[in-house]
């Protein structure tokens, strides 16, 4: 007997509960990869998914390699069409994966379960992305949560995650393995050299995502309470974009942070670790994407079809390249292009910018951050979009406009952000830095500054684009 393994979304060994599940039936394993990028609808991987998921298909090749299997890789315009080819071809009795939320694909992978199950083929599907399953958390009324503290708590509440599943120690393949594509042939790198600033960042990988927990774990993780808004520090995790591509799961961070905290004899309960609630953020994302499927295009407090958007492209490029005139938000756009991450804290400034100062849609935004982030997920670019736009579940106030002077002196106060993505301001004195067109003509000059040249002006006056703001959001709140 043969069983395929689909991969997708979950692009490890370890705590595979698909792999898992096949390896324990003593069947010959073929891990399968079909690339159809044009099934997940809308929302096909942006350029830095892509060029992410190129090299993580590469990694996990060489992994199962090293077990005495392989890859198969295809690319179709049909995964079930796919799929059928290799049962085919491989006379397999039974298909396995772990289960994906986005709606397009909940859709397609029911039919595909039901199709092969027609056929006389086992098809089996498995949680492996989340800690719990979104329609398994519900409160007393039997409704979804829509706000993050009681859904984190009723999550607390439950039984422990169980521990992480061993990743196989060999698999046995098949007598005859199928044909494969290469990994280049599915054309996923970019063509211009801007994956050079990623690759010098990130190491895509099971291996690395291991190694990045571990060390995490060990050395900032008693301190992330602390550290975790400062941009200029190495305060967080920077796991997002290894858990968007299932190189490590939930269970293997949770026991990691559990096994920390116990070993490292502090007084705060594991359960209550500000770390976790950040999983637990990644859980009800996806927890609202499951029960709201509409959320990514439309908004989930439906007064606001009404709000009158701006449109303005000049502003938005300036945006998205990183030349606002405010410094906090430009460090984190150009960071954003450079590396394809940006900080949470000055993910929230920049965002709260673009919706607020700019007046431009929220899903101009998110569909930036989704072209350009290596960690860019659906659940949560949505939520996090709408949290800022005062639009979705337990949504910021419309009212709280981030001010980026005040975020920039509050959370980057020596500029130590600020001067290695903005270095034309690099000269400027702390004191001045975060608002330059405030700064005396000779601060400016001394420090070789000459605004609406070196750097811009600001694009808006923040103050007068506040009112601007709530006067918008006066139209729609009855």
């Amino acid at each position: 007997m043969t069983t395929l393994v689909w991969f997708r979304s979950d692009l490890r060994l370890a705590d595979n509960a698909a792999l898992s599940a096949a390896v324990a039936t003593g069947a010959a394993v073929v891990p399968v990869y079909i690339h159809a990028p044009g099934e997940e609808g809308p929302w096909e991987p942006g350029g830095a998914s892509r060029w992410w998921l190129h090299h993580s298909l590469t990694q996990l090749r060489q992994s199962l390699e090293a077990l005495g299997a392989g890859l198969c890789v295809r690319a179709s315009d049909d995964s079930l069409a796919g799929l059928q080819r290799l049962v085919r071809e491989c006379a397999a009795t039974r298909v396995v994966w772990n289960r994906r939320y986005e709606p397009s694909l909940r859709a397609r992978d029911e039919i595909i379960k039901r199709t092969l199950r027609e056929q006389g083929i086992e098809a089996d599907s498995y949680a492996s992305a989340l800690l719990h399953e979104p329609w398994s958390v519900r409160t007393r009324s039997g409704t979804p949560y829509q706000v993050f503290t009681p859904f984190w708590r009723h999550c607390k509440s439950l039984t422990d995650p169980a521990e992480p599943l061993p990743a196989p120690q060999m698999l046995r393949g098949p007598t005859t393995w199928p044909a494969s594509q290469t990994i280049e042939s599915l054309a996923l790198l970019p063509a211009l050299d801007w994956p050079a600033g990623l690759a010098a960042v990130w190491t895509p990988g099971e291996h690395e995502a291991l190694r990045r927990l571990e060390r995490f774990a060990g050395e900032a993780l008693a301190d992330y309470s602390s550290r975790r808004d400062e941009p200029g520090t190495r305060g967080t995790s920077r796991l997002s974009p290894h858990l968007h591509f299932g190189e490590i799961g939930p269970r293997q961070i949770w026991h990691a942070v559990r096994r920390a905290a116990l070993a490292q004899g502090r007084n705060l309960s594991w359960r209550d670790s500000q770390f976790l609630a950040e999983v637990g953020w990644r859980e009800f994302a996806h927890h609202l994407l499951y029960h709201f499927p509409h959320t990514p295009e439309r908004p989930l407090r439906a007064n606001f079809e009404r709000f009158p958007w701006q449109s303005s492209p000049e502003s938005l490029r300036a945006w998205q390249r990183g030349k606002t005139g405010y410094p906090i938000v430009d460090a984190g756009m150009r960071e954003l292009w450079r590396t394809g991450w940006m900080h949470n804290r000055v993910r929230m400034v920049t965002a709260s910018f673009l919706v607020k100062d700019l007046l431009l849609p929220w899903n101009c935004g998110a569909r930036w951050f989704w072209d350009t982030l290596v960690d860019a997920d659906l659940a949560s670019n949505t939520l996090g979009w709408q949290w800022v736009a005062g639009c979705g579940a337990d949504a910021a106030p419309f009212f709280r406009i981030f001010n980026p002077v005040t975020q920039g002196t509050r959370f980057d106060g020596a500029a130590a952000y600020v001067r290695r993505w903005v270095p034309e301001l690099a000269a400027l004195p702390d004191s001045w830095i975060h608002e330059p067109w405030a700064a005396p003509a000779s601060v400016l000059s001394a420090a070789g500054v000459h605004l609406g040249v070196d750097y811009p002006k600001p694009l808006v006056d923040h103050d007068s684009a506040r009112q601007r703001a709530l006067r918008a959001f006066a139209t729609i709140r009855g």
